[in-house]
């Protein structure tokens, strides 16, 4: 299988590794051959013994990022898959904790990894990759206002990075969105898919299809997701052509 994959050789490292979700993706990455480094926040899973263990760890911490640039520097795909869902209506440390961790964090580690990427533009190197987990929360309800929230702030954020770099006809950065639906996880104990099924799909799709990567049981989201995205990317490359002019 692995001879055939387009993954085969790649170093590909993976926010939330040590989540249900993070745990499938590594599995399956390893079955085409990659090399996968997990980031985790623990420090107890550098000894962690689990099946799906990557070959590497690399501690990190949200707030942190710029840290991590040294160590992204070889990696050839970045997959953005941590997150916090504090599940209900609470005060405003849980508010601010979930910016941080599903937005924020994302946002800073998308542009640490395209200055990487613009070096090796430079340098006539490979290009880079980064997939950003958003979620089906970022266009419908996860019975869960504050995690739908902030889902959605870097669904746009997101969007408005892929107009930008449509515009700018660069090569050396690709990203992708990845719109899953509900999955068995920490965050989603009542998940109707099993993160098995979701990791297989998205490596599956990520191999042959382009921008957004849709893995979801409800076929609304294949319709609606498309043309939300094109709204925005159009929106964006408007109001950018009005201030430029």
């Amino acid at each position: 299988m692995s001879e055939k994959s387009r993954f085969k050789g790649l170093k590909i490292a993976i926010t939330g590794a040590s989540g249900s979700l993070g745990k499938s993706l590594i599995e399956v990455l390893k079955k085409k051959g990659a090399y996968v480094v997990g980031l985790t926040h623990n420090k107890k899973n550098n000894n962690n013994s689990y099946a799906s263990k990557p070959d590497d760890w690399i501690l990190w911490s949200c707030g942190k990022e710029r840290l991590l640039s040294k160590s992204l520097a070889n990696i050839d795909i970045l997959i953005l898959n941590h997150g916090f869902n504090p599940k209900e209506m609470i005060d405003s440390n849980e508010i601010n904790k979930a910016i941080e961790i599903n937005s924020l964090s994302h946002w800073r580690l998308i542009e640490i990894f395209e200055k990487l990427a613009e070096s090796n533009e430079l340098n006539k190197s490979n290009s880079k990759e980064v997939w950003v987990n958003t979620s089906e929360a970022e266009i419908q309800i996860a019975f869960s206002p504050v995690y739908e929230i902030t889902k959605r702030l870097i669904g746009e954020l997101v969007s408005l990075k892929k107009s930008n770099l449509s515009m700018k006809k660069r090569n050396s950065f690709i990203i992708k969105k990845l719109i899953l639906g509900p999955f068995k996880s920490n965050l989603n104990p009542i998940g109707i898919m099993n993160s098995e099924y979701v990791a297989k799909k998205i490596i599956n799709k990520a191999e042959k299809e382009g921008y957004l990567i849709i893995v979801s049981p409800n076929p609304i989201t294949y319709l609606i997701m498309p043309v939300v995205e094109l709204i925005r990317i159009l929106y964006s490359k408007f109001i950018n052509r009005i201030y430029t002019n």
